[in-house]
C-alpha cells in the first residue's frame, strides 16, 4: 500500500508563522517529542518518501509505529493551527465563546456566563451568524430557568421566544437560498451556459422561483446578497450580461455597503466581481475591465480575503479573465508574454489549483499561441485540455475545444489527418444534446476546406462559410461560440490575408 501523503501536504501547506507557532507551542509541552523529528525531516523533503524517512530514524523506537506517530504530529498540526485562527474568523470566535458559556453555566457562573451570552449574540447579530444566534438563546433560555429557580424574574420570556421564531424564520430563509444556489451553480459549473431547450428550461424554473422572482423575500442582507447573486447566473447561463451586470453589480452593492457581511463571504464577493468582469469585456467596455482586474488583485491582502483558498480564487480568475480581455482585443502577444508569469504561480500552488481552473487556464493559454501564430505551442496546450477524460465539468470548453482544434490543425495544414478528427468531432457532439446549428455549419465547411487544397477554391469556400457562419450568429444562441473562439474574426483574416490578431482588432473598430 502506497504511503499516505496527507500530512506531508499539511506540512507543505504551512507558512512561516504557522510553523513558527506550532514550534513555539511545542516548545511548551513536557516529555519525548519525537514528532518534532518528523516534522522536521518532512518539512525540508520536496517529495513525500516514507522509506528516506525511516532510513533517517532506523534506530529510533518510535519508527517501529510510524503511521500513529504520524497521526499524532497530524493532530498536533490542526490544533496549533486552531489555536492560531482562533481570532481570526467570526466562526472561531463563535465557537470560542460558546464553549466558554458552556464552561461557565457548568460551573454555576450565571451571571458570568450571561455577560458572555450577550456578547456572541451581539456578533451573531451582527454577522448574521443565524445558527450561532439560535444556539446562544437556547443558552439564553438555560439561563432563564437558573434565575426562575434563584427567584429572579426579570427577563421577558415571550420577547425571548419571538426573536427565537424570528432567528428560525431567517435560519431557514438563508438556507432554502443556499439551495437554490447549489442548483444553478451546477448548470453553470458543469456546461458554462445552457445548451438546450431542457437547460434553459431548469433555469427558467430557478428564476421563476417566489424566492428568487418574488419582492423582500430576502430576511437578511446575506439571504439578499445570494438571490442577487443567484439572478446574476441565471442571466450569465442564458448568456443576458445586460442583465447579468445589473444583478451582479447589485449583489456588489449590498457586500460593499455591509463590510462585516462582505469580509465573511469572500468568496461570493471575488466571484461576483468575476462575473462583472465577463460583463464588461462581453460590452467592450475594456478600461473598465482593467480597473476590475486590478480592483480584484487588490483584496488579497484585506481581512477576509486573505486565505490560501480566496487567494488562490483571486490569482486563477483575475489571470484568466486577463488573458480573456487581452484575446478580446486583439493583443495575443501581451498573453504570451504574461504565461510565464502565470505558470509560475500556477505551479506555486501546485495541487491546490483546481480541476475547472487548471483547464480554463489551459485552455486560454493555446488560444494566446493560436493569436500569435504559434499553432503547434498551441496545440500542445489544446491536447492537455483534450486528453483530459472528465465527464462533467465545463463541458462548453471541452465541446468548443474540439472545433478549435480543427482549427489547429487546418493551419498546420494536416488535412489528412483533420478528416479523421472531424469525424472523431462529429461523434463527440452527437452523444451530447446540443441546440447549436452553428457547430454543423461550421465542421461542414472545415471539412470541405481539408479536401480542397488550392487557394482559389478555398476562398471560395470561406465565402460561403462567412455568409452561413454570420447569418446564424444573429442568434443570441449561436453566438456562444464567440466566447471560446472568434470565428467571425478567423473568417475575416482569410478573407482578408491579416492575421488573426489584426482581424480580432479590426472587428473591433467596426
Amino acid at each position: 500500500m502506497k504511503p499516505s501523503t496527507e500530512l506531508f501536504k499539511l506540512i507543505k501547506s504551512l507558512t512561516k508563522s504557522e510553523k513558527r507557532f506550532f514550534k513555539l507551542s511545542s516548545s511548551l509541552q513536557s516529555g519525548d517529542k519525537n514528532y518534532l523529528k518528523i516534522f522536521d525531516f518532512v518539512e525540508k523533503q520536496e517529495e513525500y518518501d516514507e522509506k528516506e524517512l525511516k532510513q533517517e530514524f532506523e534506530g529510533e523506537t518510535f519508527i517501529k509505529h510510524l503511521p500513529s506517530e504520524k497521526n499524532h504530529l497530524y493532530k498536533l498540526i490542526l490544533k496549533s493551527l486552531r489555536a492560531y485562527y482562533s481570532e481570526q474568523s467570526v466562526n472561531s470566535i463563535l465557537k470560542q465563546e460558546i464553549k466558554n458559556v458552556e464552561i461557565l453555566y457548568n460551573k454555576a457562573l450565571y451571571k458570568e456566563c450571561e455577560k458572555f451570552v450577550v456578547r456572541a449574540k451581539a456578533t451573531a447579530e451582527k454577522y448574521e451568524k443565524f445558527y450561532y444566534w439560535f444556539e446562544l438563546i437556547s443558552w439564553e433560555k438555560r439561563l432563564l430557568e437558573s434565575a426562575y429557580e434563584a427567584g429572579v424574574f426579570s427577563t421577558d420570556l415571550d420577547k425571548l421566544v419571538t426573536e427565537e421564531e424570528m432567528v428560525i424564520a431567517r435560519l431557514r430563509n438563508l438556507a432554502e437560498y443556499t439551495v437554490i444556489y447549489s442548483k444553478i451553480n451546477l448548470i453553470f459549473r458543469s456546461g458554462g451556459f445552457t445548451r438546450n431547450a431542457k437547460e434553459r428550461e431548469m433555469v427558467e424554473e430557478i428564476a421563476d422561483y417566489h424566492l428568487i422572482k418574488g419582492k423582500n423575500t430576502a430576511l437578511s442582507t446575506k439571504a439578499a446578497s445570494i438571490c442577487y447573486y443567484i439572478k446574476g447566473l441565471c442571466a450569465a447561463t442564458n448568456r443576458n450580461y445586460d442583465d447579468s451586470f445589473q444583478f451582479f453589480n447589485r449583489t456588489r452593492e449590498i457586500l460593499d455597503n455591509n463590510p462585516l457581511i462582505k469580509e465573511d463571504s469572500g468568496q461570493r464577493y471575488v466571484m461576483t466581481l468575476f462575473h462583472l468582469l465577463r460583463c464588461y469585456i462581453d460590452s467592450k467596455e475594456f478600461s473598465k475591465a482593467e480597473e476590475l482586474i486590478s480592483d480584484i488583485r487588490a483584496l488579497k491582502d484585506k481581512k477576509g480575503f486573505n486565505s490560501v483558498d480566496i487567494s488562490l480564487r483571486i490569482f486563477g480568475n483575475a489571470s484568466s479573465q486577463e488573458l480573456v480581455l487581452w484575446h478580446s482585443q486583439g493583443l495575443f502577444q501581451k498573453c504570451v508574454d504574461r504565461i510565464p508569469e502565470i505558470e509560475k504561480q500556477q505551479s506555486a500552488y501546485g495541487e491546490k489549483v483546481s480541476k475547472e481552473m487548471e483547464l480554463v487556464l489551459t485552455y486560454n493559454k493555446a488560444y494566446s499561441y493560436f493569436g500569435v501564430g504559434e499553432y503547434k505551442k498551441a496545440l500542445q496546450y489544446l491536447n492537455e485540455v483534450l486528453n483530459d477524460n472528465e465527464q462533467n465539468l465545463r463541458q462548453d470548453i471541452y465541446s468548443f475545444s474540439r472545433l478549435f482544434n480543427l482549427v489547429i490543425h487546418y493551419e498546420l495544414e494536416n488535412y489528412d489527418f483533420l478528416d479523421y478528427v472531424v469525424k472523431s468531432t462529429n461523434r463527440y457532439l452527437s452523444k451530447h444534446e446540443r441546440d447549436y446549428e452553428i457547430e454543423n455549419t461550421f465542421i461542414k465547411h472545415i471539412r470541405k476546406l481539408a479536401k480542397t487544397n488550392a487557394g482559389v477554391n478555398q476562398l471560395e469556400i470561406f465565402e460561403k462559410m462567412s455568409a452561413e457562419i454570420n447569418e446564424l450568429l444573429q442568434d443570441h444562441n449561436e453566438r456562444a461560440i464567440l466566447d471560446y473562439f472568434n470565428v467571425s474574426a478567423w473568417i475575416y483574416s482569410k478573407l482578408n490575408k491579416i492575421s488573426f490578431a489584426e482581424a480580432v482588432s479590426k472587428l473591433n473598430e467596426d
